[in-house]
């Protein structure tokens, strides 16, 4: 993010210090002033406690680093009295305050530094105990102002269903399990259009987390980058394929939700080994798909034209920016 704004020096940072921002804005020659005091093990309080006294120093904007529990500690403190920025770095980054990615968070401060356009950014709750369970139960939290810079800012995650689109998942899910190989060994993402899958066979899978599957049974649930990358190693002599969907309005299909498919685990399976499915309801609200899985390189290998399965032997070439 610091990076990414380049030659800007207009601007003054107010920081919180040492491991809240001070540590790494010493590292850049931006002009910054430590602001209010943290405890060793900081917490939810100390982000709100900072906020506010930012909010005293007059900022115009206030960027933070996090997912949304974040937000919603940081527009618990400021409420609708200055815009807000969020730079991704969490396992839940579903709010729609937040840039693309930490470049992309550069790119909008400098486009609000030159034109202030801003916009109503949701801010939602997930349901802890549901996501614990394996559930997602999403509600708006809160609404914010943050800046409006167009594809260079996520959008809020939507969760589809309606019986059209359920019936359109297991057409999917057919022509996956038809053309699937037994000796290959399948790392599935999350979500419910994969999910979709695993209920064709009668399998159980993790809805929000990571399993694996050889020879048309689940060998590993709720897999870690760590057990991916044993995984790979144990059945070496095994081809492997990746199935993702994109995440929600979103539109990831990396680096937001499955994080433990890493840039290792992508590169050991190989980019021409990744199968993309997705609702034809999903892909009318998403006509892009983003990828931020933190290697810029892999990142610029993965963007242009990829085909996603979108129904039964029925596919759509879809843009990955």
């Amino acid at each position: 993010f610091l990076r990414s704004i380049g030659g800007y020096n207009y601007f003054i940072f107010y920081t919180a210090p040492g491991k809240m921002g001070e540590k790494y804005l010493k590292l850049f020659r931006y002009k910054y002033i430590v602001v209010g005091r943290i405890r060793r093990k900081t917490s939810g309080e100390d982000t709100r406690r900072i906020a506010l006294e930012m909010l005293k120093n007059g900022i115009e904007i206030l960027v933070f680093v996090g997912g949304d529990g974040t937000a919603r500690d940081i527009v618990e403190a400021v409420n609708r009295k200055v815009p807000i920025l969020g730079i991704p770095s969490g396992v839940k980054i579903y709010s729609s305050v937040f840039a693309a990615t930490p470049e992309d968070g550069g790119r909008v401060l400098i486009q609000f530094y030159k034109h202030r356009l801003l916009k109503n950014g949701e801010i939602l709750d997930i349901d802890e105990n549901a996501f614990r369970e394996d559930r997602i139960n999403i509600k708006i939290y809160a609404y914010a102002l943050t800046p409006d810079a167009g594809l260079l800012m996520q959008n809020s995650k939507e969760i589809f269903f309606s019986q059209l689109d359920e019936e359109n998942k297991k057409s999917i899910a057919k022509y996956i399990v038809e053309t699937m190989d037994k000796d290959t060994v399948y790392i599935l993402g999350s979500g419910t259009t994969i999910k979709a899958v695993t209920d064709y066979l009668g399998l159980p899978k993790t809805v929000l987390g990571i399993d694996v599957m050889y020879d048309f049974s689940i060998v590993k649930r709720d897999v870690s980058e760590k057990g991916l990358l044993n995984i790979i190693k144990n059945f070496h002599e095994k081809n492997f394929k990746i199935i993702v969907s994109p995440l929600g309005r979103q539109g990831y299909i990396f680096g937001r939700g499955n994080q433990q498919i890493s840039p290792r685990v992508i590169r050991k399976v190989g980019l021409e080994n990744i199968i993309i499915i997705a609702t034809k309801s999903k892909l009318r609200e998403t006509p892009f798909l983003r990828v931020d899985t933190g290697d810029k390189n892999l990142d610029e290998r993965l963007r242009g034209y990829r085909r996603v399965i979108i129904d039964y032997n029925e596919e759509k070439m879809v843009k990955i920016i």
